[in-house]
């Protein structure tokens, strides 16, 4: 519980402070109190996780340091353009401690290595104090723009031939990072109601299978065969991810698109939705099992479902209400 609060101490510190030093301790007060919690469990997986995060997100702190170091330094000797050059370097260390493409190749596998509850957790909080600070440092440009542009392709492509539920998840992730980042130019308001919905729909996936104790996509194919109701919410946060109309997590995408285009932005919107489709494929194909119904399945386990599941999703449930809602508005 003390590492817990430390972590959450740490964040709040980072997006809080009105320095770059004291915003630099706060993300490293996060990181020192992380790495016990996934050292939590006797297992050997989740120490090689936590000692690769701890290098990772070591090198993208020195890489933030050093930015900071050289900015603060040499403010009135340099021109306009090396500090765009020193602001990209900075930006990159954020951009790799969140786990952005082409700096995500540490994400999927350390993913791979924790239970459901600390995937959660570097899935939702760990990515808010980089993110707010991006907020405050974010500017249109090429380079943000490559970078939207690689999270949304990569993700896609090397996330199609995934078997393992917590990699799909991570991946997943990366792809909604690329469209976070494009909320983020336009309105910090879209910015957090994306957030907000991405985090309601991974806490109701990462339910589902931890109470099923599922890590592999043949595991959920077989743990749903006899739960109807659970196959249905699991089908309908699933494509929500993807960002399938009309469900939640069609909304912030939709916002997202309608403030690029209104900015001239067709290209990148274009390329968004293109690369979002390969993501929705392999949504696609691990849902696909729960849009079928079988002999076998009996009614007896239809409600033997975790109580906070089903709350949770009734908020997904109103997705409907609410984009009908913001169109009259």
């Amino acid at each position: 519980m003390l590492f817990f609060n430390s972590m959450i101490f740490g964040s709040l510190m980072a997006i809080s402070s009105f320095s770059w030093f004291s915003m630099w301790m706060g993300l490293e007060i996060n990181l020192l109190s992380i790495i016990p919690l996934m050292n939590s469990t006797k297992n050997l997986y989740p120490s090689e996780a936590s000692i690769k995060y701890f290098i990772t997100q070591a090198i993208a702190s020195s890489i933030v340091l050093v930015a900071i170091i050289t900015n603060l330094s040499v403010l009135e000797f340099i021109s306009h353009d090396f500090n765009i050059y020193l602001d990209m370097i900075m930006n990159s260390g954020f951009l790799m401690k969140m786990g952005a493409a082409p700096f995500h190749f540490w994400f999927p596998e350390i993913m791979e290595g924790l239970d459901w509850n600390m995937s959660l957790i570097m899935l939702t909080w760990q990515k808010i104090a980089p993110m707010i600070i991006l907020l405050n440092n974010l500017n249109i440009n090429l380079f943000i723009l490559t970078i939207i542009i690689l999270s949304t392709m990569i993700s896609g492509v090397q996330g199609l031939n995934q078997i393992s539920m917590r990699k799909i998840l991570a991946y997943s992730s990366i792809n909604h990072i690329g469209w976070m980042l494009s909320s983020m130019l336009f309105s910090s308001t879209i910015w957090i109601m994306y957030f907000l919905v991405y985090s309601i729909i991974s806490i109701n996936l990462v339910l589902i299978f931890k109470s099923l104790n599922i890590f592999f996509l043949k595991q959920l194919f077989n743990s749903l065969n006899h739960l109807k109701l659970l196959k249905f919410i699991f089908m309908l946060n699933f494509l929500s991810l993807g960002g399938l109309p009309p469900f939640l997590g069609f909304m912030p995408k939709w916002l997202t698109i309608n403030f690029m285009i209104q900015n001239n932005l067709f290209l990148i919107a274009a390329l968004l939705i293109v690369f979002t489709l390969l993501t929705l494929m392999f949504y696609l194909r691990a849902s696909s099992n729960s849009m079928m119904l079988y002999s076998i399945e009996n009614m007896s386990n239809m409600f033997n479902i975790n109580n906070n599941i089903i709350v949770l999703n009734s908020i997904t449930l109103m997705s409907l209400l609410m984009c009908s809602f913001l169109v009259n508005f």
